[in-house]
């Protein structure tokens, strides 16, 4: 088995969470005073990477962990997102392998212990969640820590350009999906280690 440890990111990745992110962002951008972005606008940021976005967008450093912990607490208020199709299959046929599974997320546990519903919640070994924008790695190491498993034999999948630099960093291997916010010319100018297409092609790599 190539993978013993397959770490999920959530939004974007397993669920489908990209409308209400954008009603979340509007909502955050008139709660701290930054500039409303229109739909075309975050079109087309989709194909750029997120420090490119944050200065686009005109979000301080120091502000990001005020603005996380707004965007979470909307989150835990609002419905949960949808799996995308497949998800629930892949993550299924993924812990019948013998693999263990994780979610590294910005999100919070509850909200996505609500999205995955028990029986998929289930399958999850860990959870590391409330990630800064950019402090996945830690939760990576977090991850391998908590399962046991070492570096070499886990992947990171993530629809971030931070996924990727955050597996990286955390020296495991990286692999990107086409369905999530980032456009797959951008991610696959990152070089993941691998891309996928579906959820089919993640239970594949088993």
């Amino acid at each position: 088995m190539r993978f013993q440890l397959f770490i999920f990111d959530f939004d974007g990745t397993l669920a489908d969470s990209g409308p209400w992110m954008i009603e979340a962002l509007s909502k955050a951008a008139s709660r701290f005073g930054l500039r409303q972005l229109s739909r075309d606008e975050i079109e087309a940021l989709r194909d750029k990477d997120n420090r490119t976005i944050m200065r686009e967008v005109g979000v301080s450093w120091w502000r990001l962990p005020q603005l996380a912990a707004y965007v979470r607490r909307l989150a835990d208020e609002a419905e949960p997102p949808p799996l995308f199709e497949g998800v629930s299959a892949m993550l299924h046929t993924l812990h019948a392998a013998g693999v263990k599974l994780a979610i590294v997320s910005s999100n919070s546990e509850t909200t996505i212990r609500r999205a995955l519903g028990a029986e998929n919640a289930a399958l999850i070994a860990c959870f590391a969640c409330n990630a800064s924008l950019f402090g996945k790695a830690a939760k990576f190491k977090q991850a391998l820590k908590q399962t046991g498993i070492a570096a070499a034999h886990a992947i990171a999948i993530g629809d971030e350009t931070r996924d990727i630099e955050a597996a990286r960093k955390a020296r495991i291997a990286c692999g990107a999906v086409g369905w999530g916010y980032a456009t797959a010319a951008l991610l696959e100018a990152h070089k993941p280690d691998f891309m996928f297409t579906s959820p089919n092609d993640i239970a594949a790599l088993r």
